[in-house]
């Protein structure tokens, strides 16, 4: 049997639970998911292999009305990541109205001729099953969808259906990723994103929109013991001095309660023990410095040429 991929972009607004449902379909958490916006700030592929038949997903931000430099990166990334793709799986929160912002996102794929599928999730929040017919006729008046499918990510319910619709668009080909591969991303960008994630979740206010988590360094060692220990040393940067005071905490407690979870995580997907080093730095404004934002990974280059 040939050997098959398809090339999947996954978009949406924020907070629909793009970045979910790409975990849930590869099978292991491979991008950050909280409840704020702009929770993923770049792409991040995942690969599935079944067989002869290889899944590339691309998750991308969350579109927005872009308030900085940073966001109009997130939104051209959005854009740009509509080029040479097989299909697109459009996520919609079936709770809340439809935005501007998406409309003239499912425009963009009408006119580069790429199929959609909708993807209506959190139908585990409707109380009235008929609503969900009525959220399906407003969205087919919108776009003419390869096919629509009300799901739950978080009670896994339909995610087997999404990629049943996606074997349609496979095309024969080569498997452009080992068949044992995840995602594309870097072991130390996951790791930093694994601490954003958790401060993200232990921070209500602005604070967590204006930081960023760089890893400086990873590396494995044997301890006298004979045990293996991972050291990895990560910088928080915020964009104020009273943003610093508050990621630290009353005596430290709130930084080791971060340092804690994210620990906790970086040992269950990394396998081993960790040993956390954190460090917090100020870089006032840092969403509207091209600079600084290209030094964090968050600029797509590609457009800011």
């Amino acid at each position: 049997m040939a050997s098959k991929t398809v090339f999947v972009t996954i978009a949406g607004k924020a907070n629909a639970g793009k970045s979910s449902l790409l975990n849930a379909l590869i099978g292991e958490k491979i991008a950050m998911v909280s409840d704020k916006p702009q929770t993923t700030r770049t792409k991040i592929t995942g690969v599935l292999t079944q067989g002869e038949l290889q899944y590339v997903f691309v998750d991308t931000p969350g579109i927005q009305k872009a308030r900085n430099k940073l966001g109009e990166h997130m939104n051209r990334t959005v854009k740009d990541s509509i080029a040479g793709i097989d299909a697109a799986i459009f996520v919609a929160d079936i709770t809340r109205k439809t935005m501007d912002e998406e409309k003239a996102l499912l425009a963009s794929f009408k006119a580069s001729k790429t199929p959609v599928i909708l993807v209506l999730n959190k139908i585990d929040l409707i109380e009235r099953k008929e609503e969900i017919a009525v959220s399906i006729a407003k969205f087919a008046a919108i776009h003419e969808f390869a096919s629509i499918i009300p799901i739950s990510v978080l009670e896994n319910d339909g995610v087997d259906i999404v990629l049943e619709e996606i074997n349609k668009f496979a095309v024969e080909g080569p498997h452009y990723y080992p068949d044992d591969k995840l995602t594309d991303q870097p072991e130390m960008v996951l790791a930093g994103e694994m601490i954003r994630e958790k401060i993200l979740h232990l921070m209500y206010e602005e604070v967590p929109h204006g930081i960023a988590v760089t890893v400086e360094k990873m590396s494995e060692r044997e301890t006298r013991n004979g045990e293996d220990i991972l050291d990895v040393d990560a910088v928080i940067f915020c964009e104020r001095d009273s943003h610093k005071g508050m990621i630290i905490g009353k005596g430290g407690a709130m930084l080791r309660q971060i340092g804690k979870l994210a620990r906790e995580e970086l040992e269950s997907f990394f396998r081993i023990k960790v040993n956390l080093q954190l460090w917090i730095k100020v870089k006032e404004d840092w969403r509207n410095r091209e600079g600084i934002i290209r030094n964090f990974g968050l600029s797509n280059t590609s457009s800011d040429k």
